[in-house]
């Protein structure tokens, strides 16, 4: 639950506020959370209340409410039940205090993912298809099936989905894993100190789908990569069927040996690009039913026409705009809209700058930051200059005279074609925008 939560609040968020909580007591359908002071239960009854009580409902149908206590008033307050082993479990640390709340223990599913609540546009079509052929084809068609896109676009939604939908269709005659490359290193790591190594390969090559979360980084892990490409090699060689997910596609991965990027490649790679406009309004009205919350359609108009990233951002943004309506309890008319959106990106494009984004496209094309700014017209370091530029247009609303200053001391019109050139490509090759996603993701991790 804490995972679904931490995907829907900034970092800073969650650690302030959630990070110090515990789940204390579940009993008669009530969730008892406790808070360390007044301050802490008064603020998340107010901002997360519905986003905590909508993550344990669909952990748990027999949620129905969740209490707020602060901590010290817990010897007050009487419990309706004893705590779990004598100490509550950290609700903050990412744990879970009951086993009904729990993802399934067998697969490590967590069965709200599903294909019913995935939204399906142009910009992952093609995944949500592929997806679908293999759900009816385990093993035989597409496989394996590589999807790759930036954070916060549906990747984890769509590649769980896949493995409860597998669930449901054929019960225990089809054995599914899911994990994280975290997860899986993990265990490796553990097999080696323990001198397990049977074990890990009987855990990850005794199944008939296994789904890899976040492959990126396993990258460079040299006994992960050689444990993955074995289990990879003795699942595909029998028709099991993997599943794998990445913020880039394969040849991206700088860090990955040849040999496991060559398997990949061997299956299927679809990528998940950003939403477009009639998507963006599809998540905005979707989200806004969950909540049970109306806009009228001028203020989702504006939602969707400013907040264009990710799905995640537009999230963060109707969060903030229930927040509002909670609070000053008063309906939300599209200059209130347009003012919290616009105070939103802007604390965002406050929080970077350009040597940030100098170094993210250095590293990200493997040159240095000297012949980025540089004025060799080598073919390797224009793309990346001009990439540059756009971004410090597109994420910083620079002038164009300050970035052609910023870049090589140029004449602003080189900033101009650069901007329009870049901007031009992305509409037409998926191939230049997924850069400029990564990039920007590489940016916004810094911040």
């Amino acid at each position: 639950m804490l995972s679904d939560i931490e995907l829907k609040i900034s970092r800073p968020n969650f650690l302030t506020w959630l990070k110090n909580s515990r789940l204390v007591e579940n009993q008669d359908g009530i969730a008892m959370v406790a808070l360390p002071n007044n301050f802490a239960k008064e603020w998340v009854e107010v901002k997360y209340h519905k986003l905590i009580l909508g993550s344990m409902r669909d952990l748990s149908g027999s949620i129905k409410k969740v209490e707020y206590v602060v901590e010290g008033n817990l010897s007050k307050k009487p419990l309706r039940q004893k705590i779990v082993k004598r100490a509550p479990i950290g609700f903050g640390d990412g744990q879970l205090a009951f086993q009904e709340m729990r993802v399934d223990p067998k697969t490590n599913l967590n069965p709200r993912y599903t294909l019913n609540s995935f939204i399906v546009g142009p910009f992952n079509e093609l995944a949500h298809s592929a997806t679908a052929a293999i759900i009816e084809n385990v093993g035989v068609k597409y496989n394996p099936l590589f999807i790759y896109g930036g954070v916060g676009l549906g990747k984890t939604h769509l590649i769980q989905a896949a493995g409860n939908e597998i669930m449901s269709l054929y019960k225990d005659a089809v054995r599914v894993k899911y994990v994280t490359s975290e997860k899986f290193t993990n265990d490796v790591v553990w097999a080696i100190r323990n001198g397990r190594a049977e074990e890990i390969k009987k855990n990850y090559r005794d199944v008939d789908v296994l789904i890899i979360d976040d492959i990126q980084f396993i990258g460079g892990k040299e006994k992960t990569e050689e444990e993955f490409f074995h289990t990879f090699n003795a699942l595909h060689e029998n028709n099991k069927q993997i599943i794998i997910s990445s913020d880039r596609p394969p040849r991206a991965i700088p860090t990955l040996e040849e040999r496991l990027r060559s398997r990949f490649e061997g299956g299927m790679i679809v990528d998940i690009s950003y939403p477009e406009y009639e998507s963006r309004v599809a998540i905005i009205k979707t989200k806004l039913q969950e909540h049970g919350v109306e806009l009228d359609d001028s203020s989702i108009d504006i939602i969707a026409k400013r907040v264009q990233k990710n799905i995640r951002e537009i999230e963060g943004i109707l969060n903030k705009l229930l927040f509002y309506q909670t609070t000053y309890k008063k309906a939300l008319d599209t200059n209130t809209v347009d003012r919290i959106i616009a105070e939103a990106t802007q604390q965002s494009m406050n929080k970077v700058s350009p040597s940030q984004i100098i170094k993210a496209v250095s590293a990200f094309f493997e040159i240095s930051s000297n012949d980025l700014l540089g004025r060799a017209r080598n073919k390797e370091f224009v793309e990346p200059r001009q990439i540059a530029m756009f971004l410090f247009r597109d994420m910083l609303s620079m002038s164009y005279p300050d970035i052609a200053n910023r870049v090589g001391k140029r004449d602003h019109t080189t900033a101009i074609y650069a901007y329009k050139k870049i901007d031009s490509g992305i509409k037409g090759s998926s191939d230049l925008s997924q850069k400029i996603m990564m990039i920007k993701e590489v940016v916004n991790k810094t911040v």
